[in-house]
C-alpha cells in the first residue's frame, strides 16, 4: 500500500465531500426545512449511493461509459434537468410550521431518491473519476476499491451529518417565514450555480 497516495486521496476526498455542491446544498436546506431527524434518509441515501457508485465504476462499470459515451451525455443533461427541478422545489418549499411537523408538501428526499441522484450528480462524477483514476495505485486491485469505498462511506457520513446539522442549527435563528423563504431561494440559486462546470465542459 502507498501511504503517501492514501494520504493524498484522503485530502482529495475531504475537500470534495465537504465543499459546497448539490448534495451539501440540498442537505443544508433540508436540515433547515425538515430538521435533522427527517433528513437522515436523505443523508443515508447520499452516503450509500455514492459509495456504491465508486465501487461499481471501480470494478468495471466505467467501461460501459467508455464504450457508449452517449450514456454520459444522457446522464449529464438528465442531471441538469433534475437539478433545475430540485432548485425550483427548494425555492418554493414552505417555511416550517409551528403547529405541525409536516414542513412543506413535498417532504424530504427519500433514501432511494438520494441514492439514485448520485448517478446524475455532476460533482459526484468528478469525484468518482478522480478517485478511480488518479488514486488507483493506493493498493493492489481489489483492495484499492475496497479502501476507496470504505473511506467514501466514512467521510460521506461525516460530511452529510455536518451539513444537515448546520441546516438544522439555523432553525432557531431563521424564525421568520420570510427569512426562511429567502434562505431557500438563496440555496436554490447556489444549486443552479453548481451547474456552471457542467456547461463549461459542454
Amino acid at each position: 500500500m502507498s501511504n503517501s497516495l492514501l494520504f493524498a486521496f484522503v485530502v482529495f476526498a475531504v475537500v470534495m465531500f465537504f465543499t459546497p455542491g448539490p448534495n451539501n446544498i440540498m442537505l443544508l436546506s433540508s436540515g433547515l426545512t425538515y430538521g435533522f431527524r427527517r433528513t437522515v434518509p436523505h443523508m443515508a441515501g447520499i452516503t450509500v449511493g455514492f459509495a456504491f457508485m465508486v465501487g461499481a465504476v471501480g470494478v468495471g462499470l466505467g467501461t460501459v461509459f467508455i464504450a457508449y459515451p452517449v450514456l454520459q451525455t444522457i446522464l449529464k443533461y438528465g442531471g441538469v434537468a433534475y437539478l433545475i427541478y430540485l432548485a425550483a422545489v427548494i425555492a418554493m418549499a414552505e417555511p416550517p410550521s409551528a403547529d405541525k411537523d409536516d414542513r412543506g408538501g413535498r417532504g424530504p428526499m427519500t433514501f432511494w431518491g438520494a441514492a439514485m441522484f448520485q448517478w446524475i450528480n455532476a460533482k459526484g462524477w468528478v469525484m468518482v473519476i478522480g478517485t478511480i483514476t488518479a488514486y488507483a495505485a493506493i493498493a493492489a486491485f481489489p483492495w484499492n476499491i475496497a479502501i476507496q469505498v470504505g473511506l467514501s462511506l466514512v467521510l460521506g457520513t461525516v460530511s452529510c451529518v455536518v451539513w444537515a446539522l448546520f441546516g438544522s442549527a439555523l432553525r432557531p435563528i431563521l424564525t421568520s417565514p420570510r427569512a426562511i423563504r429567502a434562505f431557500n431561494v438563496v440555496m436554490a440559486i447556489l444549486l443552479l450555480a453548481s451547474l456552471y462546470p457542467v456547461f463549461m465542459d459542454a
